[in-house]
């Protein structure tokens, strides 16, 4: 397994791939404070008398619980150098949730495509388990991944007035003519 104690580069990771997190109770107190924070105060989730009589037979955590439940184990296993989450697909809620439950997650990598000159895109197949191995969660996300180098293709030049990089794309006033001049770029 590679480690890297401030998280895998892009290039570090390979489709299959996979990695199992550490455990989290849930705790009804974790359920009631989701609700606060989120407004959701479905009665199935916050009122033990009323989810008594429901299918569940006794509260169950939101579902949104469990995905944010599942984002949190499953950052640092494996931990790389996420740039950004943008995309949930597929995703399906298996089984419920309960107070006690203790949820593991696991974490496969399905793809990995190459995105700009400093990320790749990583497809991550997770699923949540509970204790008994059970299923109450999966789906693929896919983020963006810090390369450990950028990719560099063209020369730049930092003479703004703010100091900012600035590629040399269109030629100031002094330097236009009617006729555009080729320009050489070496590739390392």
């Amino acid at each position: 397994m590679i480690t890297n104690a401030s998280g895998l580069a892009f290039e570090e990771l390979s489709i299959g791939d996979r990695w199992q997190s550490a455990t989290r109770t849930i705790e009804l107190r974790d359920i009631q404070q989701f609700a606060e924070l989120t407004g959701d105060h479905d009665r199935l989730h916050t009122d033990e008398e009323f989810a008594s009589q429901g299918p569940f037979g006794q509260p169950v955590a939101h579902g949104m619980l469990g995905m944010s439940i599942l984002a949190g184990l499953s950052s640092t296993a494996p931990l790389v150098q996420t740039a950004a989450l943008i995309d949930v697909r597929n995703w399906s809620f298996c089984k419920p949730i309960f107070p006690g439950d203790t949820l593991r997650a696991i974490t496969e990598i399905v793809d990995i495509k190459p995105h700009g000159r400093r990320h790749g895109q990583v497809h991550w197949y997770r699923q949540l388990l509970n204790q008994k191995g059970e299923k109450v969660q999966e789906g693929t996300l896919v983020t963006l991944v810090m390369r450990a180098k950028p990719l560099s293709t063209r020369p730049v030049r930092t003479d703004s007035a703010h100091g900012d990089l600035m590629a040399r794309v269109v030629p100031s006033q002094e330097e236009s003519t009617s006729e555009l001049q080729p320009v050489s770029i070496r590739l390392e």
